[in-house]
């Protein structure tokens, strides 16, 4: 249920509408969608989600229609994984007074998904062990340039059979959003060979347990595996947010 913020949050215009600003629309959505930042808003604005109203002096102003637009959106991405191309289609439809079927609601895997926190949309995330080229483009959203130029930098890798595991679709939805901040996959080479570095310290650490002949013990080494990869995004990310508070000081 999304709150609505007392008299002073919002503003009257001559129809009667309230009006909300980015950070009222912000403290609105957190109680259902405690994720979500003003910059996550902006890109569903950049993306054509939803399309406040602007002030002369270039403020944006939401209706309480678009603040309920842009709760459907995240509702679709946390409760069924659809990329935004398809949650477009579903708010266009319903604008026409159709309802398009939604997949099963299901709960997103207890994996290093539910620790990122960084308010990104979450891709569709297909549930074969692997996935074809073709797939991969189409639940990603990406062009087939865009995945060649990911692999010629390693960021992404097919196996040996060519084809993907379903992580690469993350993989490739969150380079694509890192890229309409300019930043290009020449630049997104240093954070792959860290993830290179800790995947091996990691290795380092269970490949005993791997090695045990006890079943359960060996069982243990992926339930350790798991946990240890959790730590590990959880560690990076406290260290990226105190190096960006030192430099913001």
């Amino acid at each position: 249920m999304l709150r609505t913020p007392p008299g002073g949050a919002g503003h009257g215009t001559a129809g009667g509408d309230r009006l909300f600003s980015i950070g009222s629309v912000l403290n609105q959505l957190r109680d259902e969608f405690p994720e979500v930042t003003i910059s996550k808003i902006r890109f569903l604005e950049a993306e054509g989600l939803v399309e406040p109203r602007r002030t002369p002096s270039g403020y944006r102003k939401f209706s309480p229609e678009d603040v309920e637009r842009l709760a459907q959106v995240l509702r679709m991405q946390r409760d069924h994984y659809l990329p935004l191309k398809v949650i477009r289609e579903h708010l266009d439809a319903l604008e026409r007074g159709e309802r398009l079927p939604l997949p099963p609601q299901g709960g997103a895997p207890q994996d290093l998904h539910a620790v990122g926190g960084g308010g990104y949309p979450e891709p569709d995330r297909p549930t074969a062990a692997r996935i074809g080229r073709a797939e991969l483009l189409a639940a990603a959203d990406v062009t087939e340039a865009e995945l060649e130029a990911w692999e010629s930098y390693g960021l992404i890798t097919p196996a040996a059979d060519g084809g993907y595991d379903v992580e690469s679709v993350t993989v490739a939805k969150l380079v694509a959003d890192m890229g309409r901040f300019g930043l290009e996959p020449r630049h997104l080479r240093a954070m792959k060979a860290a993830a290179d570095r800790e995947a091996g310290l990691v290795e380092q650490v269970v490949a005993p347990l791997r090695r045990h002949r006890n079943p359960q013990t060996r069982a243990h080494a992926e339930a350790t595996t798991k946990e240890l990869a959790v730590l590990s995004v959880r560690l990076h990310a406290a260290l990226m947010q105190t190096a960006l508070g030192v430099r913001l000081r």
